[in-house]
């Protein structure tokens, strides 16, 4: 676990580009990510797949973005180790043309170098987030 000091500027970071997204501002919340960064989602989710790069990254999420009505995507609480840090969220977002509220909780993980994003992982659980950053639960 770690302590409420460390990984305070990744964890600034993430509140940001979650906060980004959550107002459809796509140019800051990618502004945190390295040109390299990648980005895989887990199968199940909308959008599975792997994507490489800032301009493929980009389109994923602005593809994904678009298919909101309304809600959030916010994150309850953080865990870190050693370049690693795992977002806990709470999701509560309606799509377009639905009436239904998409009401979840998944952990994303991220990887850090040099104060940009250069790894976004999406997992269904959170042991497996938990596991891939080494963290003892």
């Amino acid at each position: 676990m770690m302590t409420p000091n460390s990984h305070a500027q990744e964890i600034e970071i993430l509140k940001a580009v979650y906060a980004a997204i959550n107002r459809n501002d796509i140019e800051t919340a990618l502004s945190f990510f390295d040109p390299q960064i990648e980005r895989t989602e887990p199968e199940g989710f909308p959008s599975s797949g792997t994507y490489r790069g800032l301009a493929d990254f980009e389109k994923h999420l602005r593809q994904g973005r678009a298919t909101w009505a309304e809600g959030s995507c916010e994150p309850e609480h953080f865990q870190g180790m050693g370049n690693k840090v795992i977002a806990f969220l709470h999701v509560r977002v309606r799509l377009k043309n639905n009436s239904e509220w998409i009401d979840a909780r998944f952990p994303d993980g991220f990887t850090f170098k040099n104060g940009k994003i250069t790894e976004m992982r999406t997992f269904t659980k959170d042991q497996e987030a938990q596991t891939w950053a080494e963290i003892k639960s």
